[in-house]
């Protein structure tokens, strides 16, 4: 487990942020081949991306884990911390709302195909989402609870609050999230209206965070659907799968999407 890569006098590489970066740059490519194929013209999504998904996805992610974790983690200490996004704590959810509002206000603006542009969009997140979890992984947050499965991993004493082998929950949804951006990158060229993809990720990936987020041992109580008890992003999960729901049968009866990027 390797949080810190690299420090050079007052320079730190911290994992999570190198993986979240790379993270981006693996989005955007896909993102941009799958432009290609629904004729988006060259350069759009990466001028939407860069800066403006980045900086509004980023911004949206760290405001959710700040506001959430405010008592435990920022109460009391230095105001400057809450702005240190390179060592960690983000929540994907926040992330990716935060993103969708820039992007669909860029686009607005400028006159674009938003669903067009969206289904080529969700592949990216999907596979972005894949180093972010990778990155969750080496920064041991977001870790699984205790359990004796052949595949439990342990992290160093002290990392976590306890010291039992845990579910590596984050390779879980990572890898989930793999399967799901070759899911959509095979559906994108097939899709039977402008949105389709982006609904069908909205509805696959909260269906995936619900299951992986059983296995989580980094929230106060153990999920129980059985119960009604439920963590906060399988509640989250639920509203983004009414969401991408809604938003399929929404679009299925809208006519396509003109505008200079429409095929």
């Amino acid at each position: 487990m390797y949080r810190t890569l690299i420090e050079i006098g007052g320079f730190s590489l911290h994992t999570f942020g190198l993986l979240v970066g790379l993270g981006f740059m693996a989005g955007l490519w896909i993102a941009n081949r799958c432009g290609q194929r629904a004729g988006i013209p060259s350069g759009i999504i990466s001028d939407l991306v860069v800066p403006w998904i980045l900086a509004g996805g980023m911004i949206g992610a760290r405001i959710v884990y700040v506001v959430s974790y405010w008592d435990e983690q920022f109460a009391g200490r230095p105001f400057g911390e809450v702005f240190q996004v390179w060592k960690g704590g983000l929540v994907f959810y926040g992330g990716l709302a935060g993103a969708a509002l820039t992007a669909i206000a860029y686009l607005h603006f400028k006159k674009l195909p938003i669903w067009r542009i969206g289904d080529c969009l969700a592949p990216g997140i999907a596979l972005g989402h894949v180093f972010g979890r990778l990155g969750c992984f080496f920064n041991g947050c977001c870790h699984g609870r205790p359990t004796d499965l052949p595949w439990a991993v342990r992290f160093p004493k002290g990392t976590l609050p306890f010291e039992a082998a845990v579910h590596p929950s984050q390779l879980y949804e990572a890898a989930l999230n793999l399967a799901l951006c070759a899911g959509l990158v095979a559906f994108h060229a097939r899709r039977p209206f402008d949105g389709a993809v982006f609904a069908a990720y909205l509805v696959a990936y909260a269906i995936i965070r619900s299951i992986t987020e059983w296995f989580r041992g980094d929230y106060a109580f153990v999920s129980d659907p059985s119960a009604l008890r439920f963590t906060p992003g399988q509640s989250t999960s639920l509203l983004i799968l009414i969401a991408g729901l809604a938003l399929w049968f929404v679009l299925r009866q809208r006519r396509p999407e003109g505008g200079p990027a429409a095929a």
